[in-house]
């Protein structure tokens, strides 16, 4: 297990946020090289080695979602898991990233597909130009070591925009912050009804009558909102309430903006979070996350990031929330919509599910709320059997993120004996 977090702590040192990953690329290329492989890389940022005569397909994202101080990343361990000082980690993928630099130094018979941009939108995965030779592909992607994921949710992006003027008014000008939110994962985390920020926030000022000259909520599209802020004018002090700072800047003449009421009514109307649960797979069947909320300069921004494990709802909750935004008098636009992968068995996940239970007698079959990039690469390539594992990992997409150390070592020894029976 050493050696796999020694990869970690290596590519940890290596800034890789989602669309900046040009510096870890060369470097993985460079140490594919090493180990003998032969590499290449698409116009997505897609890199892709093999070693003599695979049968296997080890898959992992490379970039990660930059929250905190990241992509500055300091590691320290505590009761047995890794963590980043005031960041969040990057175990969400790069566990996978170093278990797979393992193998490919270990085994002569390997592919490898590492995919970029997975955090934005599956973008690597959507824009795959390299062919697979492999007919089992075992995607590490996933956070539970009790599990063989066969199926995931689909999703889209949702946008939405609005204008209006700025108005000159006086008085008391407050600054206000939402603090101590969770956050979280917006498809794993989202059944834990873990706050959002931003309606936090519009809640506080519209209860105080307050009149927004900026607002910003929101860190990234795929994660629950852990922080808010704005500038505000309040016609009279506030009460202190739970989780909310604010602090008098004195008496000022300013721009409020005309939209602030509708704004804030638009926030506290949308229904964020869990719409259906699938009782047979007992997981999340769709949701949406309130993700980014901003008034600038009289102009409201939305951005929205739905999720459904069931196709026809998938495409309902995006039509649904496009009206909403309409109605409300917004322009509104989705993009980077994929289906779900609907679960299903294969002699290949059988075979991992296997292995999996000589470490767990108790690992069993899953589908998730979330995306995973073999769904999408699955349907690239007919025949191709896919299936996921990951090791323990808590709090992704956030600076809580942590990561168990046995759970790591756990699953690397499933990876390389998968490996090992497929050599």
């Amino acid at each position: 297990m050493q050696v796999v977090l020694n990869h970690f702590q290596e590519i940890a040192k290596i800034p890789h946020c989602s669309f900046q990953t040009q510096e870890l690329r060369d470097f993985l290329v460079s140490f594919a090289r090493q180990c003998g492989a032969h590499v290449e890389v698409d116009r997505v940022g897609n890199i892709y080695a093999i070693k003599g005569e695979p049968k296997v397909c080890l898959q992992s994202h490379y970039d990660m979602v930059c929250m905190g101080r990241a992509p500055k990343i300091e590691i320290f361990e505590e009761g047995g898991y890794i963590r980043a000082k005031d960041s969040s980690l990057g175990a969400d993928n790069g566990i996978g990233v170093a278990i797979m630099m393992e193998a490919l130094q270990k085994f002569e018979n390997l592919e490898c597909l590492w995919t970029n941009d997975e955090e934005v939108g599956l973008l690597g995965a959507n824009g795959l130009e390299h062919v697979i030779r492999s007919k089992k592909l075992l995607n590490l992607d996933h956070e539970s070591d009790c599990e063989v994921t066969i199926g995931c949710a689909g999703g889209v992006d949702l946008f939405a925009s609005c204008c209006g003027e700025m108005i000159d008014e006086e008085g008391e000008v407050y600054e206000v912050e939402v603090c101590n939110h969770r956050g979280g994962h917006s498809g794993i985390d989202i059944i834990k009804n873990h706050a959002n920020a931003i309606k936090t926030l519009a809640f506080f000022i519209a209860q105080n009558q307050g009149k927004i000259i900026e607002f910003e909520g929101g860190e990234r599209i795929n994660s629950i909102p852990k922080f808010a802020k704005a500038r505000v004018i309040f016609p009279q002090s506030p009460q202190q309430v739970e989780n909310v700072l604010f602090k008098s800047l004195g008496k000022q003449r300013v721009q409020v903006a005309s939209q602030s009421e509708q704004f804030l009514k638009m926030i506290q109307s949308f229904s964020h979070g869990v719409r259906s649960f699938n009782l047979d797979l007992q997981i999340v069947q769709t949701s949406i996350n309130l993700a980014i909320a901003k008034l600038k300069e009289g102009k409201a921004t939305f951005e929205l990031f739905a999720r459904s494990n069931h196709a026809k709802e998938l495409e309902m909750i995006c039509h649904e929330s496009k009206e909403f935004f309409l109605m409300c008098g917004c322009d509104v636009h989705d993009e980077n919509f994929y289906l779900p992968w609907e679960p299903q068995k294969s002699a290949f996940s059988e075979e991992v599910l296997g292995v999996m239970q000589k470490y767990n007698p108790h690992a069993k079959y899953y589908a998730i709320h979330a995306g995973l990039e073999c769904g999408i690469i699955g349907a690239k390539f007919k025949g191709l059997e896919c299936c996921s594992i990951g090791p323990n990992i808590y709090n992704p997409h956030s600076t809580d993120e942590r990561c168990e150390l046995a759970s790591v070592e756990k699953i690397a020894k499933v990876v390389f004996e998968v490996v090992e029976k497929n050599h």
